[in-house]
């Protein structure tokens, strides 16, 4: 498909109120045309299947859309994981929302088979220094990391995060909060002792909080621990 056959598509594809919801969630973000994400990941696996590689070297980035379906064809197309990685890598800095950053972490399914390789990979985007690549790295970790394989060096990193970027912050306290409910005890002290600053500390007992499996007793002592 070219770049204005895709264009065409996603313009058939787009809904007005949703579009409207859309660009709500992501305020800042231009060109959304109002695309749902079932529609974006079913076209995303059409072009996985007919010529991906000449998609994806000439892809446009004039939509919010655009730059997501991008990101769905990296995730589904058939190829070796290190080529993947390279275009992951190249992928990256086209990322200026949460919501890609998220959805194209949940998109690399593939990681799965190849977590050594994508954990060296995501090692040094926790202190690049740019929001949207240490974000994309947390989030990898809290969906693909959350074992006692990696869980002591999880901790450390996701601790030593040093940038004020909001969804860097939100992302950590998102992990953390995924982290505590499979680990309680061994991510209790990152909070006891005081390892981070009172929005990621807070924003981590909200998230913790909000979950369902801890307990009354627990939620009510983490409130306790709450920062003012």
């Amino acid at each position: 498909m070219t770049n204005g056959q895709i264009k065409k598509e996603l313009l058939c594809m787009a809904e007005e109120e949703y579009q409207k919801f859309a660009s709500s969630l992501i305020p800042g973000v231009r060109g959304v045309l109002g695309v749902r994400l079932p529609a974006l990941r079913k076209l995303a696996k059409q072009i996985a299947k007919e010529d991906w590689r000449t998609y994806l070297e000439n892809a446009a980035d004039d939509s919010f859309e655009e730059i997501m379906l991008q990101g769905f064809v990296i995730g589904s197309a058939p190829m070796e994981f290190s080529r993947r990685l390279k275009y992951i890598a190249a992928f990256l800095p086209k990322i200026d929302n949460w919501s890609v950053c998220d959805s194209f972490c949940t998109s690399l399914k593939a990681t799965k088979e190849h977590m050594e390789e994508m954990w060296e990979f995501i090692l040094p985007r926790m202190s690049c220094g740019r929001e949207y690549e240490i974000r994309f790295a947390v989030v990898m970790m809290l969906n693909y990391y959350i074992s006692e394989d990696y869980l002591n060096e999880a901790l450390s990193l996701l601790v030593s995060v040093s940038h004020d970027g909001y969804y860097v912050k939100m992302g950590v306290a998102w992990a953390l909060s995924m982290y505590y409910v499979r680990f309680p005890q061994q991510v209790l002290p990152v909070l006891t002792q005081g390892l981070l600053d009172d929005f990621t500390h807070n924003k981590t007992i909200q998230k913790i909080i909000e979950s369902r499996i801890p307990s009354r007793e627990t939620k009510d002592m983490l409130r306790g621990m709450k920062r003012k």
